[in-house]
């Protein structure tokens, strides 16, 4: 049985990491729900020069033939799509990847707010129980910022910070990504050959 994941992408900086997160995902052959915010649109077009559509059809069209990778993998929905899988606890995936997640976004999850898909989404994985993982990337983080993660962290949710280290001597600015990625995959059970665990292979 193919393994499904829903990933989103917020407006915090280091849209790289998702998209490198969405490519690992789908070339392991996992179903991948995606869930861009406008926000999130914005940083991509800024930090790499990729320009998202907006109608979620076009969207993963685009991705597709981007990355080269099988169309079934990928589902893209609109931020207000209720109807999605994504939106219900009896058909949502389990696992949940907010990568970038923007402070906003993490204040919008920890008070249930659920104004749009992507907080919704993250809803029902905390209340089903499942895996939610996000990557927050903000600095520094105000007082604010640490009550709403600690509140997450105390619902259930992963908290990673894009905190990239170093040990694995990075020479590119895709070497830093993939640090984040591996450790990503890692808490998903997913396999990664992208940088060596510590105390095996180069870093030994």
């Amino acid at each position: 049985m193919t393994k499904e994941i829903t990933l989103a992408f917020t407006g915090a900086s280091g849209a790289g990491y998702g998209w490198s997160l969405l490519q690992n995902l789908l070339a392991q052959g996992v179903k991948v729900h995606l869930l861009i915010s406008s926000a999130a649109r914005v940083v991509f077009a800024t930090e790499h020069d990729i320009k998202l559509p907006g109608g979620p059809e076009a969207c993963r069209d685009f991705i597709v033939q981007q990355l080269a990778v099988p169309a079934e993998l990928l589902t893209v929905y609109g931020k207000d799509d209720w109807f999605s899988p994504c939106a219900s606890g009896s058909a949502a995936p389990k696992h949940m990847v907010i990568c970038p997640c923007s402070t906003g976004t993490a204040a919008a999850i920890a008070h249930g707010l659920s104004d749009n898909l992507i907080e919704r989404a993250a809803d029902v994985v905390l209340k089903e129980r499942g895996q939610l993982i996000l990557v927050p990337r903000e600095t520094p983080l105000s007082t604010i910022h640490l009550e709403n993660l600690l509140s997450l962290s105390r619902a259930g949710a992963v908290v990673m910070p894009a905190s990239p280290g170093f040990y694995h001597q990075p020479k590119t600015l895709q070497d830093i990504e993939d640090f984040m990625v591996a450790r990503i995959l890692d808490h998903l059970g997913l396999a990664q050959q992208l940088i060596p665990r510590w105390g095996y292979g180069e870093n030994k």
